[in-house]
């Protein structure tokens, strides 16, 4: 009897933890996706296309904190109980000084007041610092606290800015409410953060990762460029189809692309939850995390197939419900991201150098196929981007593949129980 409990034990917990820090994500992006909805209606058009900019500008500058928090994760995981608070210090001053130097060029080039830029810098730096205490939680495998923390940030991020919006206070009070509140949220994440902290335990006998003790900015720089790498891959060919395409074929590509965003980032608490454990060199837990992402994206596939109008009538509605045929090959270009970004992850939880060179050469390929050898059509977009897509996810297997021979060429076949991936639920 208690051989059949441990199991499901671990699967209940592995719901458990998986569910919260999706509903974390869940919670994120429908809060980032209330704001312009809030905006159409209450700012002039003006005002609403510079709202539009500092999401985006925002967001470009959140790769230092997705980056920060992926290098801190890994780095916990293998070194329990290290301060990364110098790291997160650093990564959040590098961000700032490269924003503060580029507030001249911003407001020309963008045409944004110097007051709304400014308020863009200090809104930045919230995001950096916390992604270093979410990075702790994640690599300690707290990831019950990380869908707190998660939730916290979000509201912390937006909260104050749909509040002004809600209340007639304008761009700039908007803005300026959000700083606020992103501030506040600080204290609050960090007292989620320490609690708990004591008792993490330490990575098997034998099992450590190599590396030093010590967490720098090239670690995070490389995180930063893998996450970046795969923003520029995956959006590459909605922007080709805007320089390519007509204005309404344009339109049309970009609602299959909202498959595309969905296939995605539908599987990515999977990688949350094994990069821990990919940390320590657990390959077991990294062909689980594969062989999960890779079930999902078939079946997303598969009901695409199944279902391809119905999910275009979905994503921009009825009227581009004839599309219906071309939904399987966006939601597999998707499908096919998701599993690079589980593998560049296997990679940078390594310490490879240059993991995020695949996705780079795969966008590069793309632009280059599009732009001189693709028809520029729907489909020919479609095709290529793909094919892209598909080249990366197969060139990075086979690294990942070789790089673990290297680590342990003398392996035989491993057990193929299941993992906890769930790990702690604190």
């Amino acid at each position: 009897m208690r051989g059949t409990t441990a199991p499901v034990s671990d699967a209940g917990r592995m719901a458990a933890t998986g569910s919260a820090v999706m509903a974390a994500a869940t919670l994120t992006n429908g809060l980032a996706y209330l704001v312009p909805m809030l905006g159409a209606r209450h700012l002039t058009a003006a005002d609403l296309g510079a709202l539009a900019t500092v999401q985006a500008l925002v967001a470009i500058a959140g790769v230092a904190g997705a980056g920060l928090q992926t290098a801190v994760a890994v780095h916990r995981a293998r070194h329990p109980h290290t301060s990364t608070a110098r790291v997160t210090l650093g990564t959040a001053a590098v961000t700032a000084g490269i924003l503060v130097a580029a507030i001249p060029l911003i407001v020309t080039s963008l045409h944004l007041p110097v007051e709304v830029v400014t308020l863009l810098v200090g809104m930045t730096l919230p995001v950096v610092l916390a992604a270093g205490w979410l990075g702790e939680l994640q690599g300690d495998q707290r990831f019950l606290r990380l869908a707190v923390g998660m939730g916290v940030l979000a509201i912390g991020r937006y909260a104050g800015v749909i509040g002004g919006l809600a209340l007639g206070a304008g761009l700039v009070g908007s803005l300026l409410a959000g700083l606020v509140c992103s501030y506040v949220a600080l204290p609050i994440l960090r007292l989620v953060a320490g609690a708990g902290a004591a008792g993490i335990e330490a990575p098997p006998a034998g099992r450590r990762a190599a590396g030093g003790s010590t967490l720098g900015l090239r670690q995070v720089s490389t995180a930063s460029s893998a996450t970046l790498a795969m923003l520029v891959a995956s959006y590459a060919d909605l922007i080709l189809a805007r320089q390519l395409l007509t204005p309404a074929e344009s339109g049309a590509y970009s609602v299959g692309t909202v498959l595309t965003k969905g296939a995605l980032w539908a599987p990515q608490v999977v990688t949350v939850l094994a990069l821990p454990r990919m940390a320590r060199l657990d390959g077991r837990t990294r062909r689980a995390a594969w062989a999960v992402v890779s079930a999902c994206g078939g079946a997303l596939v598969l009901g695409a197939a199944l279902a391809g109008g119905l999910a275009f009538r979905l994503a921009g509605g009825q009227d581009y419900a004839a599309l219906g045929g071309y939904a399987p090959f966006f939601a597999a270009t998707g499908a096919f991201y998701a599993l690079a970004f589980v593998l560049i992850n296997a990679q940078i939880a390594s310490g490879a150098r240059w993991p995020s060179v695949p996705l780079w050469v795969a966008a590069g390929g793309l632009v280059f196929v599009a732009v001189f050898v693709a028809p520029h059509t729907f489909a020919g977009i479609m095709w290529t981007a793909t094919t892209a897509a598909a080249a990366a996810a197969l060139a990075l297997a086979v690294i990942v593949r070789a790089s673990a021979r290297r680590r342990n060429p003398t392996a035989g076949p491993q057990p193929v129980a299941p993992p906890d991936l769930a790990g702690r639920i604190s």
